[in-house]
């Protein structure tokens, strides 16, 4: 899930139909109140901060998130129509993880949003997800359906795994040959499809859980 907070209504808007449009889950707000109240419903995965905000501008709004023990490490893009380096390291030096200048392109805030998750997902030390039914250890290689252990292969492995990293973010069909089978390779996507097939066969009962994103890949739904 990623927060975007930006007044301006045409922005916001187009902000959060790309993102749904590339498969994340987003949720836009104009004011800062609503931000607030939304924050302690749910925490996102990313937020998307303008600065200029009525009532309460963006560095503030930063401040206090990463005063709070919860969003310290969260990651944060700040958007916004000042671009002028004094801006830039004030926005930084506040705990921002990067900075986009309006007029921005989609595309470009989008590779900066891929780029920031995987960043921040690589720091985190972690050898067990689950989701549902369905553990992957990955110290011990293993996969449980409902406490009981499924034999996969090695691709079908690492499909999961990385589906389950990415909980709640669509794991396009390219990222998984790039990731999995390595950039030197020359197959075409219907590889990942197969495999997929295969491993929801394997999941049986929680074979669901892994969602098909028509024209652009797999994910496994939002996080429980």
């Amino acid at each position: 899930m990623i927060f975007c907070l930006e007044d301006d209504r045409g922005i916001r808007e187009l902000i959060i139909y790309t993102l749904h449009n590339t498969g994340f889950e987003a949720l836009g707000f104009s004011q800062p109140r609503d931000f607030w109240q939304a924050l302690s419903e749910k925490k996102p995965h990313l937020i998307l901060l303008d600065i200029m905000l009525p009532g309460e501008d963006g560095i503030a709004i930063l401040k206090k998130l990463r005063q709070h023990s919860l969003y310290k490490k969260l990651p944060i893009i700040l958007i916004t129509a000042k671009g002028t380096e004094y801006d830039k390291v004030l926005g930084l030096d506040s705990g921002a993880d990067d900075y986009l200048v309006k007029p921005f392109g989609m595309m470009e805030l989008i590779s900066r949003v891929k780029a920031l998750l995987r960043r921040t997902q690589g720091d985190q030390e972690v050898d067990k997800w689950q989701y549902g039914n369905v553990i992957l250890d990955k110290k011990a290689h293993q996969v449980t359906v409902a406490n009981q252990a499924i034999d996969l292969t090695p691709k079908e492995f690492e499909l999961l795994k990385l589906l389950l990293i990415n909980v709640g973010i669509v794991v396009t069909r390219e990222e998984m040959l790039t990731k999995i089978w390595g950039y030197d390779f020359v197959g075409e996507t219907r590889t990942v499809d197969v495999h997929i097939k295969s491993l929801r066969q394997k999941l049986g009962s929680e074979g669901s859980i892994i969602e098909t994103i028509r024209s652009v890949g797999y994910k496994i739904g939002s996080d429980k």
